[in-house]
């Protein structure tokens, strides 16, 4: 598979410049320094500037970007970051991370026959190795990630890069239009994150958040009064203050840990045995344009919040992979007025950026109907009902 990888990569590589057929010719891009492509490809063996070069040479029009248009915005739906990963574009067109593949849309020309008929035409590949090269590309963690996406204005064709990786904030990139005679051209281009906000940006990255369920998901859709039963602790907003990756990588994913004793009604150390802490544990995912904006959820931390909890222990992490460790750390309860610890254990990856990490007083939640703090870098508000 890897020999097939790397030969229609390199036809790929040769076709995009020379091409003189239905296909766009690639343009002749200026040659970036070595810290923006040397880390250009991802675990499955794909390059990823090759990739970015053969979708910039597709002959790419208003229904293919409504495609990535509809995804990224199915994804934004459904919790996830703008974002079309290889696998649904491969198997389910137009769907977003989180969707069900019955709900492809139909499309005159999706990206995946394109792609089939280029890898046909232009590296002379047989019908054999196209099915097997978009077979491994679909089970890739890659994606076509769009920022600023919901911003596009409907007409303007994208720009095509990819992440350059090393932190980079900038790479070259395709940008595809039509001249004046109508046909497409391929412009060689500058892309930092300023062009994003400002130009439709296809970025080829990896998929970070698609293995996980974001907060959205666990959203109490009736938002229904408690206060006749257990209370519940909710998070009900979240503010991100600075972004922690580089724009090629996308939004921010932070993941929420909440180690504690949920529904302790204990009254002698005998009945303390039958208890256990619990760790809740979901993502937050914040996209770029939504710095300092107040996002508002509404997810569950605790289903049954007693007065007799003291200590609740709060992880807060922003996802960067890893080996995954853990914080051990405590939460405390209270038994006629003596205070008693209960180990937790709250995992994380080793290379988490950790934003905030400590115990929270459980007074802290009950000081006010709708309570906020500042932890590191995000605000964060609560209410207990």
């Amino acid at each position: 598979m890897k020999l097939i990888l790397r030969l229609i990569a390199a036809s790929i590589l040769a076709g995009s410049i020379i091409s003189c057929s239905k296909y766009i010719s690639g343009p002749s891009y200026y040659a970036p320094d070595n810290s923006a492509v040397e880390n250009g490809s991802d675990s499955s063996g794909f390059d990823l500037s090759s990739l970015a070069r053969m979708f910039a040479a597709l002959p790419i029009g208003l229904d293919q970007m409504e495609e990535v248009k509809d995804a990224a915005s199915a994804s934004i739906g459904n919790g996830y970051d703008e974002e079309y990963t290889m696998k649904q574009l491969i198997e389910a067109p137009g769907c977003g991370v989180g969707d069900n593949p019955t709900k492809a849309g139909t499309y005159t020309r999706p990206l995946r026959d394109m792609i089939a008929e280029y890898l046909a035409t232009e590296t002379k590949a047989g019908a054999k190795d196209v099915e097997e090269y978009l077979n491994a590309l679909s089970q890739s963690d890659l994606q076509l990630y769009w920022p600023y996406s919901e911003d596009w204005d409907g007409e303007e064709l994208p720009i095509i890069t990819f992440d350059p990786g090393y932190g980079s904030d900038y790479n070259y990139g395709y940008k595809l239009g039509r001249d004046s005679n109508g046909f497409s051209v391929v412009d060689s281009v500058y892309v930092d994150e300023q062009v994003a906000r400002e130009h439709p940006v296809w970025v080829i990255n990896t998929n970070d958040d698609a293995g996980f369920t974001p907060l959205d998901l666990y959203t109490d859709a009736a938002q229904s009064s408690t206060k006749s039963g257990p209370r519940k602790l909710f998070l009900r907003s979240f503010t991100m203050l600075r972004h922690y990756d580089s724009w090629f990588r996308g939004g921010s994913e932070f993941f929420v840990k909440c180690g504690a004793v949920n529904g302790f009604h204990a009254t002698t150390e005998a009945e303390m045995r039958l208890y256990y802490p619990s760790v809740t544990d979901f993502m937050v995912v914040v996209k770029r344009k939504q710095l300092g904006e107040e996002v508002p959820y509404n997810g569950i931390i605790m289903t049954d919040f007693t007065n007799q909890l003291e200590n609740l222990a709060f992880l807060i992490t922003e996802d960067d992979g890893g080996t995954q460790t853990s914080w051990k750390c405590s939460a405390t309860v209270k038994v006629k007025s003596k205070s008693y610890g209960f180990e937790c254990d709250i995992p994380y990856n080793e290379k988490d950026d950790i934003v905030w990490r400590g115990q929270l007083s459980a007074s802290f939640f009950q000081e006010a109907d709708y309570v906020s703090g500042r932890f590191g870098d995000v605000l964060i508000s609560f209410v207990l009902e």
